[in-house]
């Protein structure tokens, strides 16, 4: 089991006080196989997840469920690694020609806030897997269900401007709550609502993602801290099959294939936690 549990003081790795600073234990001489597994399995999700502009935060979220991950580290982590593998998707649809500002700008300004917020609150752990178990559902739903639906409307300016506001600050308080950038839910709402077309709503959606995971994990910082040793090689990972999959992503693969494929590790952990929950 990946032994990512807050600990108080030195030497102990079981106490649970949210008054005290989490910690990720690392035992130096004694490695398991999923945690040989987790490095690699984050390389496959940012390389992915990063070709259609996201950064994989709803998968390492759920894998870190699945592997115990105190709930504590589960949103550092996440935001963390989003931050890294949404800058390459930035930087590539930026050269490709795909961002439109005017497009993601609104929803980055009603966002942004309500990640800040949500990362300076201390969630109880019931309320943090009850949070994530809705998100997961909701993506797989969006996934498997409402994949192909397209709305043909017309909306007014305070219309529209109302569904941003909605849609942000739902989105950025879910970033900073639990981990999950909001890419997964924009992208997809972006080309149902008519607003652009799927190469410009994968740009907006990966500087969506990068601005709240930054706004989430600001806050977060100011309390966590963690052993390197443990992070570093999740983080190498998803550098490398970031910068990899935004390059291949931004020419190349069918986002909606992808996405269904990958629905199998959210599936997975909506399974475990109403296994854990109920």
């Amino acid at each position: 089991m990946l032994a990512w549990k807050q600990r108080c003081c030195k030497g102990c790795i079981k106490c649970v006080d949210t008054n005290n600073i989490p910690f990720i234990p690392y035992d130096k001489g004694r490695k398991t196989l999923m945690e040989y597994l987790t490095p690699l399995s984050f390389l496959i999700i940012s390389f992915i997840y990063s070709s259609v502009g996201l950064g994989g935060g709803s998968s390492y979220t759920a894998i870190m469920a699945i592997t115990g991950v105190s709930y504590h580290i589960i949103p550092s982590v996440s935001l963390t690694l989003n931050l890294l593998v949404t800058f390459f998707g930035m930087v590539n649809f930026w050269r490709f020609g795909y961002v439109r500002y005017s497009l993601v700008i609104p929803f980055i300004i009603t966002s942004v806030p309500l990640a800040y917020f949500a990362g300076s609150i201390k969630l109880n752990e019931s309320i943090f897997e009850f949070i994530l178990l809705l998100s997961l559902i909701a993506i797989a739903t969006r996934i498997y269900i409402l994949n192909d639906l397209v709305l043909s409307i017309q909306l007014t300016k305070i219309q529209k401007w109302s569904l941003i506001i909605f849609i942000g600050s739902s989105l950025g308080f879910v970033a900073g709550a639990i981990g999950i950038g909001g890419g997964i839910y924009l992208i997809p709402l972006i080309i149902m609502l008519g607003l652009g077309t799927e190469k410009e709503a994968a740009a907006a959606g990966s500087i969506f993602v990068w601005s709240n995971s930054l706004a989430g994990l600001a806050p977060r910082y100011q309390f966590l801290r963690f052993e390197y040793d443990v992070l570093l090689p999740s983080i190498l990972s998803v550098l490398i099959g970031g910068s990899l999959g935004s390059y291949f992503g931004a020419t190349k693969y069918d986002p909606q294939t992808i996405q269904k494929v990958m629905g199998i590790v959210i599936i997975l952990a909506i399974l475990f936690l109403m296994r854990k929950i109920f």
